[in-house]
């Protein structure tokens, strides 16, 4: 066995801009000391969509696996050698994978995310999806995994074709409505999307004391929210109040950074010292 000081460093790190708030180089650290990976580097760095492809081109061999946030996930496809097909049919790429001729495969693990968080969760066949942009594709895609059949997608504006395109692809009916009808009938699965200002919208349509008028009653759904900074979100808070279960956005992220740390290592993800890890640094 070569001694961890002689091996030699393999890299990883998270694209994106801004990226400064990510959890993704605390999660896949915590997932290295778990498993004695002395010689892996997962690291932050600043990129935006204009400078993807010549960052990525000025990368040695010994960079192993790239995650990838705003503004990169569609742009993604530009520097890839191939394409799986979650993510061709999301239109979205979180992940890059090394290949053995140096080249990059393009993944999407939010679908894995979103599907390994919401695991059990009870839907009868029918879910509320809010927002309609590459991370709700992503739910979309991941719900058909879980046995939904029918999606209510509530939308700020015009629903994106792409997305509904995507509903079709899945074998998943889909009804659009505006964001602020979505609780009228929101089924026993929800699952937001949206950024923190849409989120606000969001948890103004449950109503409850900040609206004037009672609540509307969420017994027995569960509600998750991608969004897991400053957590509780409002919505969040809103839906508690309303008797649903909510799952958090670190759910969601943590499952996928394992799946990107199992593509990158080829190693089992530890995923509770990866939640750990995430939980502590939200906590600060």
């Amino acid at each position: 066995m070569v001694p961890a000081a002689q091996r030699p460093v393999l890299n990883a790190a998270v694209l994106g801009q801004p990226v400064a708030h990510s959890l993704s180089p605390t999660l896949h650290a915590a997932g290295y000391r778990a498993l004695g990976l002395t010689e892996w580097r997962y690291t932050a760095h600043e990129v935006g969509a204009d400078d993807l492809a010549g960052w990525v081109g000025e990368r040695d061999e010994s960079w192993r696996g790239l995650s990838l946030t705003m503004p990169l996930k569609e742009v993604a496809f530009e520097v890839a050698a191939t394409v799986t097909e979650t993510a061709r049919v999301t239109g979205a790429v979180n992940t890059l994978v090394r290949r053995e001729d140096l080249g990059w495969d393009a993944h999407n693990t939010d679908v894995h995310g979103i599907e390994a968080a919401l695991a059990g969760a009870p839907h009868d066949g029918a879910a509320t999806v809010l927002g309609g942009g590459a991370t709700a594709r992503s739910a979309l895609l991941a719900l058909a995994g879980l046995g939904v059949r029918s999606v209510q997608l509530a939308v700020r504006g015009d629903a994106r074709p792409e997305t509904l395109r995507l509903a079709v692809h899945a074998g998943v009916a889909v009804e659009v409505v505006a964001l602020a009808d979505w609780a009228r009938d929101p089924g026993r699965l929800v699952v937001s999307t949206l950024p923190p200002a849409g989120a606000v919208a969001a948890a103004a349509a449950l109503g409850g004391p900040a609206g004037g008028r009672k609540g509307r009653e969420l017994s027995g759904a569960t509600v998750m929210d991608v969004v897991y900074a400053d957590w509780p979100t409002p919505l969040a808070r809103a839906a508690t109040a309303a008797g649903a279960t909510v799952v958090s956005g670190l759910d969601m992220l943590v499952h996928q950074a394992a799946e990107q740390f199992r593509l990158f290592t080829g190693e089992a993800p530890p995923v509770d010292a990866m939640y750990a890890a995430g939980r502590q640094a939200l906590a600060r």
